[in-house]
């Protein structure tokens, strides 16, 4: 996905309307700290209808702190889906990752995740020299 393209200017306008519905200051790791805490006052109180919008929202505003703190781009993955590319060499579904921790609860952190990221980009270049 090119970074102006309609698909991209969506995924970022949503992001933007969620962290403004949240009263968030921009794109960070303590903003993702908020957004750890939403997600769990939610998990037992969403009904079905609210979870598919609670998700892409939440996911989009995801996706969004990744492309700006760790200079991401918003792309396809290799089985179609949408979600964010990291250093040309990994990709992560933030949608996927608000459904796992809206499902696992604390196990499944949105913020253990988002302070993952730069771990997972030095092993993975690492491993790309050996």
């Amino acid at each position: 996905m090119s970074d102006q393209s309609a698909e991209v200017l969506a995924l970022t306008a949503a992001a933007e309307q969620v962290r403004q519905e949240l009263n968030l200051a921009g794109f960070g790791s303590e903003e993702i700290a908020h957004l750890n805490r939403v997600i769990d006052a939610q998990r037992s109180r969403l009904t079905l209808a609210e979870r598919e919008g609670f998700l892409t929202g939440l996911g989009c505003y995801l996706g969004e702190c990744l492309v700006r703190t760790y200079h991401g781009d918003w792309a396809a993955g290799p089985d179609g889906t949408t979600g964010v590319g990291i250093a040309g060499k990994l990709f992560f579904n933030p949608f996927y990752l608000v459904k796992e921790h809206l499902d696992k609860g604390a196990t499944a952190s949105v913020a253990s995740f988002f302070a993952s990221v730069p771990w997972r980009v030095a092993g993975r270049a690492a491993a790309q020299k050996e």
